[in-house]
């Protein structure tokens, strides 16, 4: 595992915005795409990392069984209005579409598990279709772990199984990284012959009289993809209506990633599987013996870094920007992780999973040792 440098595409910028990534530079000019670097892997890098997500993954499945057969919801924060429709949700096996386990590796020894995103994950456009095209541009003779597209399109037709007989409407927030993403979950959908629709979550509406949901024109909305976390709905105005069984709306991600999208799984993990090689120790209680080595905390439903403070043995503690939207729930306390600083940088690994199965990785890199919402995406390539 190396960070190389590369040549840049002349016009790189039209390319990828061709291809959808129209956010590929930040405000204030620092590249959210880099151009002109890429991280290179030998082939039994890669087979371990896909190894350790099917583990990962596997250890997931098994620990939501355990949530719900020791009724250990409280752990999470879970509403008791949302219990039964998440049992009915994993009794029924509703189709998990995607999710991405970020992975600490320095290319030698076994990854470790930092988080699970599992019910909102980004930067899959990047990682499916933006990176893949670089790879043929650049180095067509090379090879890539990256079957996103094709597994998406895939689980779309699986899905089909379970899905209402009507269009499937994208729900996302006004956000240009948003509004892509779901763009490009739509086209894979309409790959398998699913016909859908787009619009802003906040025009989803709730209809007394029929109860149903609806868009704006009063049509009925049965089944949506939603860009938008479990956590914020069950929050919002209508959502006790979420509990209504039979449900009046079936969604993707399902309701029982609300248990893997919780950092508190992180905790359950290492109790379940205390020193399995690819976790990390991680407690709710307190840091316990991390406190002397060291720890990185987290709350339980924080995204893009926020709120994460790392505290390292004779080192000022390093802390994300402050969110007042997260923290109040509770935090994990997890050990520090091995993240490699190649030339300056933080890679975190990105492993995909599309229903189930590993599928592709995405890297983001950091300056400092915490991936936030400004952490740049880099390609890569496997040599062979």
């Amino acid at each position: 595992m190396q960070r190389v440098t590369l040549r840049q595409r002349e016009g790189w910028q039209q390319t990828v915005e061709a291809q959808g990534l129209l956010f590929h530079t930040h405000e204030d000019g620092r590249p959210y795409w880099k151009e002109g670097v890429a991280y290179q892997f030998a082939p039994a890098q890669i087979e371990t990392l896909e190894s350790a997500t099917a583990a990962l993954q596997a250890l997931c499945l098994q620990a939501v069984e355990h949530v719900l057969a020791q009724r250990r919801f409280r752990e999470f924060g879970i509403p008791d209005f949302m219990i039964p429709v998440i049992e009915a949700s994993w009794e029924q096996d509703e189709v998990s579409l995607v999710g991405r386990f970020d992975l600490a590796y320095e290319g030698q020894g076994p990854p470790k598990l930092l988080e699970y995103n599992a019910d909102t994950p980004t930067s899959l456009l990047e990682a499916a279709v933006v990176q893949w095209f670089w790879l043929q541009d650049l180095l067509p003779h090379r090879d890539q772990f990256n079957s996103l597209h094709e597994r998406l399109v895939a689980a779309w037709q699986r899905a089909k199984g379970f899905l209402p007989i009507a269009p499937v409407a994208f729900l996302h927030q006004d956000a240009e990284e948003d509004i892509q993403t779901v763009a490009y979950l739509r086209d894979t959908a309409d790959k398998a012959g699913v016909t859908s629709l787009q619009m802003f979550i906040e025009d989803l509406g709730w209809d007394e009289a029929r109860s149903l949901f609806v868009d704006l024109d009063g049509h009925p909305i049965s089944a949506a993809f939603k860009l938008y976390p479990w956590e914020f709905m069950v929050k919002d105005a209508f959502g006790q209506h979420l509990a209504q069984l039979p449900r009046p709306c079936t969604f993707l991600e399902p309701p029982w990633k609300m248990l893997l999208s919780n950092k508190a799984i992180l905790a359950l993990l290492w109790e379940l599987n205390p020193g399995h090689e690819n976790l990390l120790p991680a407690y709710l209680d307190g840091p316990r013996e991390l406190a002397g080595s060291g720890y990185a905390q987290k709350p339980l439903l924080g995204r893009e870094g926020a709120n994460v403070s790392l505290h390292r043995p004779g080192q000022p503690t390093l802390s994300a920007p402050l969110q007042p939207a997260y923290g109040a729930e509770g935090y994990v306390f997890q050990g520090l992780a091995p993240i490699p600083c190649l030339d300056g940088h933080y890679p975190v690994l990105g492993s995909w999973v599309v229903d189930g199965e590993p599928a592709g990785m995405g890297i983001r890199e950091s300056e400092e040792p915490i991936t936030g919402n400004s952490s740049a995406f880099v390609p890569h390539f496997i040599l062979s």
